[in-house]
């Protein structure tokens, strides 16, 4: 998530409820007697007026010989729910403020107030359906809800955390309801399993109800941090009647596998110099001093608009957008082992049967159609930007996070910082649109304003779809390749760079040990070094081994 400040503006709900933009009035039934409102006087509570009920997903978990599935489930993030008082229904946050009564203080505020369950379709639209999550942008119903940010869980009480390093993770999409200023995201947190329950005796509702989230923005915006909540110098958003910041951010590794609408797609990796969630104030959360973080908030991207190809991706174009396809992200190490160092992050989409090597880039100076250290390099320096992404360890440090494990997220939201123009318009938007890297999707530059979005694209949507994970090349299948670059994993550097014709390969040149040797659409070397040999992985994709 390059430019954005944080993910989502808070939420509160009482009599009358304010979820994340949600206003609506609830009729209490005065058939709850006060002491059925009464619950245990212990910290960052779970409530009890509305059941929990985690809207089910069928995911599936793949091996060499194939992918069983797994039914698991989601849950909504802690920022989206109704937080009121242990007695009662008095709000401990109402519109883009704390009740000062209830929440004088972060550890008064955890012991006095607890998190409710919610009601998933009926006020923040969002549905599942076998492999399938759809998340509305906006839900009318008795609320009104904006957005939403869910987590795959594992378990009721913990989420599912993904160890990815010499993996891959696949999913289907259709961003074909997504347009300008909307963005679905699907990406990696690294929160803790249990959403920090163990650690902070003060949280008591846990990943259950969607707590401890961070990511590499350090956002302001969380509400309990460390289990205790972040009301002291609490500032009140002046564009934003439900958002607000306080003292405390919350950082940590980032893995964007997708942010997307159906004009700009992105995939990002944001490395940071602390492990796991960490409390940040000031300049570790980048306040006033953005590369002073302890996170890379910009990230290395690869955009494909914005790195040169700009009939790649879009309606009627190579992965047109107007129809669901596959989004395919390996994850791939310099010695292809789960143990190695994360040299490669290679995308591809499977479409109408046919796999679609990611465009390579057309920016002079910066070869490849995926992110490794030198493509990183070379981008900073041809677009004039700052190479935190190195500072923060880059790849090797993001690879950590992958393997250690990260929970796996999945969004619709509108961005009342940036008006999402960092991914589908040209950004800074002050700036020449013709200059490197300022244009990254062909929406307008004044396209995505919250208070036009929301109105204008009410009945937006996103859905998520065949969630698999494995191997690399264990997810998916297609009948054929074709566009720019080869569709395998296993290259350590620069990215690929194959024609992705049809035909059999060359018998010219020698491919070292790991290298690409053979596949559908492959068109290079295929004898290998001394000591390895050239191996069938799948139809797509052999490997020197």
């Amino acid at each position: 998530m390059p430019y954005k400040k944080s993910q989502y503006p808070s939420s509160s709900k009482s009599l009358a409820i304010q979820d994340h933009h949600i206003y609506c009035f609830i009729m209490l039934s005065a058939a709850f007697a006060l002491s059925s409102l009464i619950i245990g006087a212990r910290a960052q509570l779970a409530g009890s007026l509305t059941t929990e009920t985690h809207p089910p997903l069928t995911i599936s978990k793949c091996t060499s010989s194939g992918c069983t599935t797994s039914a698991q489930s989601v849950t909504i993030d802690a920022n989206w729910r109704w937080l009121h008082q242990k007695v009662g229904y008095t709000n401990c946050y109402t519109g883009n403020a704390w009740n000062t009564t209830a929440c004088p203080d972060g550890k008064t505020c955890a012991t006095n107030c607890a998190l409710e369950g919610a009601d998933y379709s009926g006020t923040y639209g969002i549905t599942s359906s076998g492999n399938s999550l759809k998340l509305n942008f906006i839900t009318k119903g008795q609320a009104t809800n904006v957005g939403s940010r869910t987590y795959l869980m594992a378990s009721d009480t913990k989420y599912q955390m993904l160890q990815l390093l010499n993996q891959e993770f696949t999913f289907d999409v259709d961003v074909s309801n997504l347009p300008c200023g909307l963005n679905g995201a699907l990406y990696l947190s690294e929160m803790d399993e249990d959403g920090g329950m163990s650690k902070y005796s003060t949280n008591q509702a846990g990943a259950k109800f969607g707590t401890g989230y961070c990511d590499a923005q350090c956002p302001q915006d969380v509400k309990f941090i460390y289990g205790e909540a972040n009301s002291v110098g609490w500032n009140s958003s002046a564009n934003d009647p439900n958002a607000g910041s306080g003292e405390y951010g919350s950082c940590c590794n980032e893995m964007d596998i997708w942010e997307a609408n159906k004009m700009g797609a992105a995939f990002t990796p944001h490395p940071c110099s602390v492990v796991g969630p960490t409390r940040c104030s000031g300049a570790d959360c980048g306040i006033g001093a953005r590369y002073s973080s302890l996170c890379d908030a910009d990230g290395c991207d690869f955009n494909s608009y914005r790195q040169g190809d700009q009939s790649f991706y879009g309606v009627g174009k190579t992965v047109d957008t107007s129809k669901p396809f596959t989004v395919v992200t390996q994850f791939i190490t310099s010695d292809n082992t789960a143990s190695g160092t994360l040299s490669e992050i290679k995308r591809f989409y499977v479409q109408g049967g046919k796999v679609i090597p990611n465009s390579q880039s057309t920016v002079a100076g910066v070869s490849g159609n995926s992110i490794t250290t030198g493509f990183c390099a070379a981008q900073k320096t041809a677009f004039g930007d700052q190479n935190a992404f190195a500072t923060k360890g880059g790849l090797a440090t993001m690879g950590a996070a992958l393997k250690k494990g990260m929970v796996l997220v999945m969004s619709i939201w509108d961005d009342h910082s940036a008006s999402m123009l960092w991914l589908d318009a040209p950004y800074p938007p002050t700036k020449d649109a013709t200059a490197p890297g300022v244009a990254r999707g062909a929406c307008s530059p004044d396209s995505g304003k919250p208070a036009d979005v929301e109105v204008s694209a009410a009945s937006a949507s996103v859905t998520y779809s065949n969630i698999k994970w494995g191997p690399i090349n264990s997810t998916y299948s297609a009948g054929s390749s074709t566009g720019g670059g080869s569709t395998g994993g296993g290259s350590t550097g620069g990215g690929s760079t194959g024609g992705g014709s049809t035909g059999g390969g060359s018998s010219t040149g020698t491919v070292t040990k790991w290298g690409q040797c053979g596949g559908s659409g492959y068109t290079g070397a295929t004898g290998c070094a001394s000591g390895a040999t050239c191996t069938v992985v799948n139809p797509y994709y052999s490997q020197c081994l």
